[in-house]
């Protein structure tokens, strides 16, 4: 199978001086230019929008043997679930922020099936989406984004056991990186992934970037921060040999785990308690998920899930384009005094934008619902 097809995707990463000049090409900022949005269906002809539509029947796919599957997070399958079909269709805004180098990087493929130009033959639909939050330079950063999926379907896993490919694939990037000639192998990355096939998606996160799902005004969060200082990752790294000091893993490392690092490990293959090993979240997207939040801790670290899907919704509901969404979530991120990078994607699952959440009287009378308080909750936090 042809490598190239798995490094030319330069044209998504942009810089702050890219962001800024195309909010300043829309006047986001004034009532003219926010009179310019349609809103309903997905704007056409924009260049940071991919956008990809099937109204095709999909072969059902396989459900997977997750270990991470959460209990109740699960739509049923039976009734008008069973012909809901996920359309595909992302935005994503990076922002180089207050530091003074650039090391993030991130991956927006809507359409797997293009994207691999009939190099080998691939279920559909299909889509692929990344955040690599670099540190120590962008070199892991920039070699994960190139290679990670180029890794996952390479593998002798792949399509059988998708969960086995992506964990392998993980540590074989990590590998791989170590042995690149010209690459500071002593650079490391974040890496949290999400591969969606049909209805099926899975999340593969080593680090503390985020992915948080939109389900109908609530945030669901679909992958775990590793942080030294997490009670789970503490153990594992003591048990291992290691220690967290202040937050810091061996008082060097703010995450529990990450690609590259190598002045940290050992040999390959020996136990270290830095891991690049991801852990894996698997679900069956429903009628009721809206969109998917991908974003750095530059995001996180001022905001909380919640805010985050509450700001988006309300941003989608205006104007249904997840590219504008995503550099808003940015700014409002910036506003807040982030103190590092940002890198956000946000990825809708409909070509309409979400329904406003009504209650009925009855129900206002006695009490909030429980979509309605969790919008209440996002809208405190975001200050609105």
């Amino acid at each position: 199978m042809a490598t190239s097809a798995f490094v030319m995707l330069d044209s998504g990463f942009r810089t702050k001086d890219d962001v800024s000049s195309a909010v300043d090409r829309e006047d986001l900022g004034t009532p003219e230019g926010l009179k310019k949005t349609a809103v309903g269906k997905p704007p056409r002809q924009r260049p940071d929008l991919r956008h990809c539509m099937s109204s095709n029947q999909l072969p059902s796919m396989p459900d997977f043997d997750s270990g991470f599957r959460s209990p109740g997070l699960i739509s049923p399958t039976g009734g008008p679930q069973r012909n809901f079909l996920p359309v595909y269709r992302s935005g994503s805004c990076s922002e180089i922020g207050p530091k003074q180098h650039m090391e993030d990087e991130h991956i927006c493929i809507d359409n797997l099936v293009d994207h691999l130009r009939g190099d080998m033959d691939f279920p559909s639909p299909g889509a692929f989406y990344g955040v690599f939050d670099g540190h120590g330079g962008s070199d892991a950063a920039s070699f994960v984004r190139k290679n990670i999926l180029k890794f996952i379907l390479e593998d002798t896993h792949f399509p059988s056991s998708i969960e086995t490919a992506m964990r392998s694939a993980f540590v074989k990037a990590d590998h791989a990186f170590a042995d690149y000639p010209y690459l500071d192998s002593s650079s490391g990355t974040t890496a949290l992934t999400a591969l969606i096939f049909d209805r099926t998606m899975l999340i593969a996160n080593a680090g503390d970037c985020r992915a948080v799902l939109g389900k109908r005004g609530r945030a669901i969060e679909l992958s775990r921060d590793h942080k030294p200082n997490c009670t789970s990752e503490r153990l594992r790294i003591e048990k291992l040999g290691g220690t967290v000091c202040d937050g810091y893993l061996n008082g060097q490392l703010s995450v529990a785990r990450a690609i590259g690092d190598w002045h940290m490990k050992g040999a390959k293959g020996s136990v270290c308690p830095l891991s690049a090993e991801p852990e894996l979240q698997e679900l069956t997207l429903t009628e009721e998920d809206e969109f998917l939040i991908i974003g750095c801790d530059g995001l996180w670290d001022v905001m909380s899930s919640q805010g985050a899907v509450t700001l988006a919704r309300k941003e989608l509901m205006f104007h249904n384009d997840p590219a504008r969404c995503s550099r808003e979530l940015v700014r409002e991120a910036l506003m807040r005094n982030t103190c590092d990078n940002l890198t956000v994607i946000v990825v809708c699952f409909s070509p309409d934008p979400p329904p406003r959440i009504q209650v009925s009287r009855s129900r206002v009378r006695k009490s909030l619902s429980l979509e309605g308080l969790h919008v209440l909750k996002g809208a405190l936090d975001c200050d609105f």
